[in-house]
């Protein structure tokens, strides 16, 4: 079956560029730690998938209409308002680590937050590793 690109596909765009555009600061610096955790959890390098999320791996998955599409394992998008983590799997089923994880706001695979000293690093780094998409 073949893989049907998406607006959000993988890019060969340079992340450190991208990096260095973000703002506010605090966002900016944030993202670069992000980037270096992830690499470091994940074992792969970054690529900016679509315009503005920065994701590390790549899976392919079957949609139940029967079509196949290839997405990042985990990543995040550092937008001007608040900073997103995108997770493959229901963050909200794990209530212990975000009751630890600080100020934030959770989608179905998604954690938002305002800056990183919001939140626990260990937390986070915890709910990054249960996106292990990359070690099937």
């Amino acid at each position: 079956m073949s893989q049907r690109k998406l607006v959000n596909s993988e890019t060969d765009k340079n992340v450190d560029a991208y990096l260095d555009k973000v703002t506010p600061q605090v966002r900016k610096a944030d993202a670069k730690i992000l980037k270096k955790l992830m690499s470091e959890l994940t074992g792969h390098p970054p690529k900016i998938w679509g315009v503005s999320i920065i994701g590390y791996g790549k899976h392919t998955y079957q949609r139940k209409n029967g079509e196949e599409y290839a997405w990042f394992n985990v990543g995040f998008s550092p937008g001007k308002s608040r900073m997103a983590i995108y997770l493959m799997y229901d963050v909200n089923e794990e209530a212990e680590l975000l009751t630890k994880l600080g100020k934030h706001k959770t989608g179905k695979g998604c954690l938002y937050f305002n800056k990183l000293a919001d939140v626990d690093i260990e937390a986070l780094t915890q709910l990054i590793k249960k996106s292990d998409r990359w070690k099937r």
